[in-house]
């Protein structure tokens, strides 16, 4: 059975030197640029009054005990979601009760509202811009360049993302463009920019696009132009139809029928 051709591409070495090597340290600066730009951009966050942060804490207690109602006791969870669902129905942990019922404020007329955004338009510009100044310089002067190859077999289904830029139907798929050295970097330096910068960075572009799919896991449960009331009614109707099951129901039971 004859061997399988191996494909070879005659490359200039300064290749290596002169377009991964720039690419990867232009990155990694860029990274630890953006970070301190975003800290430099981030606004103080201002200290909210005590009943705006109770009408925070008091949706999350209710979920809290949805979610761990199974570590405490039938009466505990019983006595705890009696006085969490009356309260939720009853308005007892609202911020302003007046003005309950009425319809939610235009959040565009909300200073806090306002600053949110502009601090979240702050973050998309410091990731945008310089990405898009990055890509522009790559596909200036590196544009087509063939790098590098891989050392280890992939598939077909890797060869849009390994060889973009190379317009060429029977390239291996091991051998990687110069653009898609960069987008791998793009998303692969996390752990560079962790080991530099800590954990609690702003360099990550994958960071940064979770903190924003994700806005609910700050310190603000309510996003402009919700109804508190209403959340306070979804949960406790979300309470009253949960079933409790008690973790440690019948463990005596258990405990000696594995003896």
């Amino acid at each position: 059975m004859p061997a399988p051709v191996v494909q070879s591409i005659h490359r200039d070495p300064a290749l290596f030197y002169w377009i991964l090597f720039p690419i990867t340290i232009v990155m990694i600066l860029t990274g630890i640029l953006r970070h301190y730009a975003t800290v430099l951009l981030a606004t103080t966050p201002k200290k909210q009054p005590l009943a705006n942060l109770r009408e925070q804490r008091s949706l999350l207690r209710g979920i809290n005990l949805r979610s761990n109602s199974h570590v405490i006791s039938p009466a505990s969870f019983l006595a705890r979601k009696t006085y969490m669902v009356s309260a939720y129905k009853d308005g007892a942990f609202l911020k302003d009760p007046e003005s309950r019922g009425k319809p939610a404020a235009n959040p565009m007329t909300d200073p806090a509202a306002m600053e949110g955004m502009m601090g979240m338009m702050k973050g998309n510009m410091a990731m945008m811009i310089p990405q898009t100044l990055i890509m522009s310089w790559i596909n200036a002067f590196f544009a087509g360049f063939v790098i590098m190859k891989l050392p280890f077999p992939l598939t077909l289904r890797f060869k849009s993302m390994l060889q973009s830029g190379v317009a060429t139907r029977d390239l291996d798929v091991r051998w990687v463009s110069s653009l898609s050295w960069y987008f791998l970097n793009l998303f692969g330096l996390q752990s560079v920019f962790i080991y530099v910068l800590g954990n609690e960075n702003a360099a990550s572009q994958m960071a940064q696009q979770m903190s924003q799919m994700n806005p609910g896991a700050g310190a603000a449960m309510f996003q402009p132009g919700q109804d508190p009331d209403k959340m306070f009614l979804s949960e406790a109707e979300n309470l009253e139809v949960v079933e409790h099951e008690y973790i440690l129901k019948g463990v005596e039971d258990r405990l000696l029928a594995s003896i």
